[in-house]
C-alpha cells in the first residue's frame, strides 16, 4: 500500500449506488466515519432482484484459497474481523470439508492448497456434527470461518446505515456520472455501461427443508464433477449451492438441479425426503481475472468484480475505499487510479 498525494476530502457527502452487500458495507463504514451518506437502490426494499439475495453468505477465506488468488484470502481474513466488530452475533462455527473415499485424491489436494484447518477422524466429525456420524471417514475443520444468512443480514445492514444517520432510497436508479459529490458505484453487473470488461457468472441455488438433518456450520462436499456446499439456514432449512456457470441466462437448469440434489443426497440420505422450498439463480459480476477491483476516477469510485466472494470481501473493500477517501491510502493489488 502507499499514500496518494490527493488531499483528504474530510466529511464530504457520499452517494453509494447499489444496496447489495458491496454497497451496503460502503454506506455503513462511510456513515460511521461521519459522512452524509445516501444509498440508492434501483429495486424495492425486498432486494429480490439483487445478486446478494441469492448468495450463500459463506465467510470462508481459507477454503476459498483452493481456487482463488492470495489477495482473496488476505482481504477475506480482514473482512472476518470487520464482521465480528460490526455484527458480533455472526455465527463463527467454522466450516467442514468432507469427501467420500473414492474422491480421496481431490480431498488431499484441497487440504494441500488450503490452510487454517485441522483434520478430524470419523469420531471427531460425529462429535461436532452428529448428523454426519458414520457418514465420512475424515474431514477438514476450518474453525475460524463463519457464515451469514444474506436475507437477514442485508436488512440489518440497511437498518444500521439508517441508525448512523445515512439515507436509503429504494426505486432510485442513479447515473454515477450525473451524481454530485463523491460517488461509489456498486451496481454489480448493471455497471457494464461503465465497465465493459464485466461479465456475469451464473450461480444457482436450491433451498430445501427437512427436520431429519441438523447442521451447525456449512459443509462442503468434494467431488470431481459437482462440488457442493450445504449451508444451514435455520428453521430446518438448508441452502444447496456451488455452481459457477459461464452463462448469463436466469433460472436453474435441470442438470444443475439434479447435480445439486444428488450431491445433497451424497452428504446425507435423509436429504432425499426433504421438501424443495425454492430454486433461484443470480449473475455474479466478474472481470476476466475473477478478482475485485476498486477503480478511482477523481470523485467517482467503482467497486466491482466481487465474483462469488461478495459477502466475504465487501467489508474489506469498503474499508479500503474509506481509507483512500480519508487518508489517500492505496492498495496496489486492488485499486486502480486514473
Amino acid at each position: 500500500m502507499h499514500r496518494s498525494s490527493s488531499n483528504s476530502r474530510g466529511e464530504s457527502p457520499v452517494s453509494v449506488i447499489g444496496a447489495g452487500i458491496a454497497g451496503a458495507w460502503q454506506a455503513l463504514l462511510f456513515a460511521h466515519a461521519g459522512h452524509a451518506v445516501t444509498l440508492h437502490e434501483r429495486s424495492d426494499a425486498d432486494m429480490s432482484q439483487s445478486t446478494s439475495h441469492w448468495a450463500g453468505g459463506m465467510l470462508a477465506p481459507w477454503c476459498e484459497a483452493e481456487t482463488s488468488e492470495p489477495v482473496i484470502t488476505r482481504l477475506g481474513i480482514r473482512s472476518l474481523e470487520l464482521w465480528r466488530e460490526h455484527f458480533p452475533q455472526t455465527p463463527f462455527n467454522g466450516s467442514l470439508v468432507v469427501a467420500h473415499p473414492r474422491d480421496r485424491s481431490d480431498f488431499e489436494r484441497f487440504a494441500k492448497l488450503t490452510t487454517g484447518h485441522r483434520r478430524l477422524d470419523a469420531g471427531g466429525l460425529g462429535e461436532i456434527e452428529p448428523s454426519l456420524d458414520g457418514r465420512f471417514r475424515e474431514g477438514l475443520f476450518y474453525a475460524d470461518e463463519g457464515h451469514v444468512e444474506p436475507r437477514s443480514v442485508l436488512p440489518e445492514l440497511h437498518a444500521r446505515i439508517k441508525a448512523a444517520a445515512g439515507t436509503i432510497k429504494f426505486n432510485s436508479e442513479q447515473d454515477p456520472e450525473r451524481s454530485d459529490g463523491i460517488v461509489i458505484d456498486c451496481r454489480g453487473i448493471f455497471a457494464r455501461d461503465r465497465e465493459p470488461g464485466l461479465r456475469g457468472v451464473k450461480g444457482e441455488m436450491i433451498v430445501i427443508e427437512t427436520s431429519e438433518v441438523e447442521l451447525s456450520r456449512p459443509v462442503r462436499l468434494i467431488h470431481p464433477r459437482w462440488p457442493l456446499y450445504v449451508i444451514p439456514r435455520g428453521q430446518n432449512r438448508f441452502m444447496l449451492g456451488a455452481t459457477s456457470i459461464e452463462a448469463e441466462d436466469t433460472g436453474v437448469s435441470v442438470r444443475s438441479a439434479l447435480e445439486l440434489l444428488g450431491a445433497a443426497y451424497a452428504v446425507h440420505p435423509a436429504f432425499a425426503e426433504a421438501r424443495i422450498v425454492e430454486f433461484g439463480s443470480a449473475l455474479r459480476p466478474a472481470f476476466a481475472d475473477n478478482l475485485p477491483r476498486i477503480a478511482v476516477r477523481n470523485q467517482r469510485i467503482a467497486v466491482n468484480g466481487l465474483y462469488r466472494h461478495g459477502f466475504l470481501l465487501a467489508p474489506a473493500l469498503a474499508e479500503l475505499t474509506l481509507g483512500y477517501i480519508a487518508r489517500g491510502v492505496i492498495d496496489n493489488e486492488v485499486m486502480q487510479c486514473a
